[in-house]
């Protein structure tokens, strides 16, 4: 048999061994969903408006209504998205033959990560599954399977040492009376998160009514506020060992608006499940107070108070704050210099903050001391890579949002009073606004 021939043989007994191995794979890591029954009128008061360049989002009922209406509402931005995805993993890994195996790794360490979902969560995604019929990804996974996994991918993505989510800066001006929470929501991938943002209101039965400031598709929060005025935001960070199950970060956030009206609660309630991976998340409340939550698989929270005024990154200070990995993010990345100019900044306001000042201070892209930084640079507060930029008036229950781009377009004003009413309304009027950088 000549060379060639035999390292034909070779490369096509490869190609078979992997076909074998992924459709075995796909076999044994399949994720069920739960059966789900959805009235045929889904939920009463789903609705999908826009906003500028904003998607507003209403969505009501029990959590199998709310998953299918979701889907039925958004399903051509939720297209868009996975497509806009699957061609970046395409462009970024050429061989199909080595996307397949990277799919599979993903499937067999990820085999059981909806077991320790809410069943509340697991029943909303799978109600999804059926609102997005026809779904033209299903060949990559199933739907349920895939929405599973696309609701952990800050978890997943957390996991890698590189992530691109280690970049988010959040101030906190905290007292009785007066609390604002201004975050921007660092993802350094591409710009369809930020083009194609979303603002949900959500009133699921039995549970507090929330906002959160995502994208389509998304059923968990990285960035909301609840009709009690308590206001969570998650950054990125790293201490321990990432794990294949738990909870993911945006459905514990989630799980926390639907049942605490305090920073206090909030941490009681995160304490009772084990997350993936570690994180903070910085909470504010309408009585004045604010707290950095740093959490980390197998390790209680540690909750740490923040002054009045404060300025959080992606470190921890607390126990972790040793941690090898903790370090690296410290000496590798841009926390530090974000936090020291975002700490700078909220001490040099001789006034109480006013939403205005929350959006300039966001739009910042100075170092330390003042000296202006070009765009871009990742040592800004904006490096122009938000995904989205939101302030919260816990007080007043209002929350303002940035259209694209980034943190440079209008930040929008949505009254909670309004948006979680029952039946809600338009505004008799249009809505105040930031104006737009100029």
């Amino acid at each position: 048999m000549s060379r060639r021939r035999r390292a034909f043989g070779v490369a096509l007994g490869v190609v078979l061994g992997l076909g074998a191995g992924h459709f075995g794979v796909r076999a044994r890591a399949r994720l069920d969903p739960p059966k789900v029954s959805v009235p045929a009128d889904a939920a009463p008061h789903a609705r999908l408006s826009r906003e500028g360049n904003l998607r507003v989002v209403h969505l009501s009922g029990t959590p199998e209504q709310i998953g299918f209406s979701h889907s039925r509402l958004l399903r051509d931005d939720m297209l868009h998205n996975e497509g806009v995805l699957s061609r970046e993993f395409e462009r970024a890994v050429r061989p199909a033959p080595l996307r397949w195996l990277l799919l599979d790794l993903a499937q067999l360490r990820y085999r059981d990560l909806d077991r320790e979902l809410d069943p509340a969560r697991r029943r909303e995604l799978s109600a999804g599954a059926l609102g997005f019929s026809p779904d033209p990804f299903a060949g990559v996974f199933p739907t349920y399977q895939r929405f599973v996994y696309l609701n952990a991918l800050y978890d997943i993505a957390l996991s890698f040492e590189h992530s691109p989510l280690i970049g988010c800066t959040t101030f906190t001006w905290a007292e009785p009376g007066s609390t604002l929470l201004a975050r921007a929501f660092d993802f350094d991938v591409h710009d369809v998160f930020d083009q194609q943002k979303a603002v949900f209101f959500v009133r699921e039965a039995g549970q507090i009514p929330f906002a959160s400031v995502a994208w389509p598709g998304l059923v968990g929060v990285v960035s909301g506020m609840n009709q009690a005025g308590l206001a969570l935001v998650v950054h990125g960070g790293r201490a321990g060992e990432p794990r294949a199950q738990g909870e993911p970060v945006v459905h514990a956030l989630r799980r926390v608006l639907s049942t605490a009206r305090s920073v206090d609660e909030a941490a009681r309630v995160f304490a009772e499940r084990d997350p993936m991976v570690s994180h903070i998340v910085i909470a504010a409340d309408a009585s004045g107070h604010a707290a950095a939550i740093e959490r980390a698989p197998g390790l209680p929270p540690h909750v740490r108070a923040l002054p009045a005024r404060a300025a959080v990154a992606n470190h921890f200070h607390g126990p972790l704050a040793g941690d090898p990995k903790n370090q690296r993010v410290r000496r590798d990345t841009t926390t530090l210099d974000r936090e020291a100019r975002a700490t700078e900044l909220v001490g040099a306001l001789d006034h109480p903050a006013t939403v205005e000042d929350a959006v300039r201070l966001l739009r910042d892209r100075s170092a330390a001391g003042g000296a202006p930084l070009p765009a871009g640079d990742r040592r800004a507060i904006d490096a122009d890579i938000a995904t989205h930029g939101v302030v919260f008036d816990s007080n007043r229950r209002v929350l303002w949002v940035s259209e694209a781009p980034h943190l440079s377009g209008r930040f929008v004003a949505f009254e909670l009073d309004v948006e979680l009413a029952e039946a809600p309304k338009a505004p008799a009027e249009a809505r105040r606004s930031v104006a737009a950088r100029p």
